[in-house]
């Protein structure tokens, strides 16, 4: 085993700490922008993730942040690098290297992600500029007769292959293959997909020698979908249903498991979490990489105005600090009322 790889995944998914998904292409960070009412610039774009970076506090909760192309070639008001202002503070810089999912051909209901032309490339220039792992997203649609077999293949694939080209370059993969929460299906039914694309994941990851110890895996966890009449369901039941998926595909050499939102609510997406946590020990660490669910309130309570960094910040580092006890199985409503 690359020892590198193996400390770096380690390191990403320690006790206490989670991934800050800060990766947000440019039609998704115009969208919460819109939101706001703010005007999506790149000065905007990099005086908000500046504010999130420089938090004091949230490297206490924080092990790593999955930035943007143009995120990690942006300087801080100060000009520094925002990389190097999150190495100084002991947080990991981490990089989206796939170039989003398009329609995969001959099945144009399904997706598949493109960027694997040019990676090997890729992957060193982002090395140079401070990126210690990356992220590969795929997407998984439920529907009536979906996903097929060629959708699962085709992005197992890729996943493999980008997850091998990381590590080539000293890199830790990330490895996310997202069934997505959109439709009606039921938990059960996300349980049997979830499984068949895990199942699909790990062996591509295994063929293309991708070394497990120098990897992590970030899923969905098992729900119904948003339009199913029984969501959302109790924690316990997200929790249940979940770690009896991952106990039959997830390999014990995989260092930890890094849940996506994925829609949910943030206090929702926590309370998940909490509730696995709380039926340890398991194989693995699971831990979080969350986009919206840290970043929607500190968004909120910015509002693209510079004069309320201070109470974006607060909204940052109260969700992070939640995470983070919901790292042990320690959060209750009660922590969330009183830190607020």
């Amino acid at each position: 085993m690359d020892a590198a790889l193996n400390q770096t995944a380690r390191a990403l998914v320690a006790p206490g700490k989670g991934i800050l998904a800060a990766d947000e292409s440019g039609g998704t960070i115009k969208k919460r922008f819109d939101s706001i009412g703010c005007e999506s610039t790149e000065d905007r774009r990099r005086a908000y993730r500046e504010m999130l970076f420089t938090t004091p506090g949230a490297a206490e909760y924080v092990s790593g942040v999955i930035l943007f192309d143009e995120t990690i070639r942006q300087n801080a008001s100060d000009g520094r690098p925002l990389a190097k202002i999150l190495e100084s503070q002991g947080i990991i810089p981490g990089i989206k290297v796939d170039k989003g999912a398009v329609p995969l051909a001959k099945s144009p209901d399904e997706l598949v992600t493109d960027g694997l032309d040019g990676l090997r490339t890729r992957l060193v220039e982002y090395r140079d500029l401070g990126a210690r792992f990356a992220k590969w997203r795929a997407v998984i649609t439920i529907g009536a007769h979906i996903p097929s077999r060629l959708c699962l293949d085709v992005n197992a694939h890729a996943l493999a292959r980008y997850a091998a080209l990381c590590q080539e370059e000293g890199i830790v993969p990330i490895v996310e293959p997202e069934v997505l929460m959109d439709g009606d299906h039921s938990l059960e039914r996300c349980y049997q997909v979830t499984s068949d694309t895990l199942h699909r994941v790990f062996d591509e990851l295994y063929d293309q020698r991708v070394e497990l110890g120098g990897m992590l895996l970030k899923p969905n966890m098992v729900l119904p979908g948003k339009g199913h009449p029984s969501y959302p369901v109790a924690p316990e039941i997200v929790a249940d249903a979940t770690i009896s998926c991952f106990r039959t595909v997830v390999p014990a050499a995989v260092p930890g498991i890094v849940f996506l939102s994925g829609g949910q609510g943030d206090e929702e997406a926590t309370a998940n979490l909490n509730a696995m946590n709380a039926k340890g020990p398991h194989p693995w660490q699971l831990s979080f990489s969350y986009g919206r669910a840290l970043q929607a309130a500190a968004l909120k309570a910015w509002k693209g105005d510079d004069a309320n960094v201070s109470a974006g910040r607060a909204a940052y580092v109260h969700r992070t600090r939640m995470n983070s006890l919901a790292r042990s199985g320690a959060y209750t409503p009660e922590a969330e009322k009183a830190a607020s």
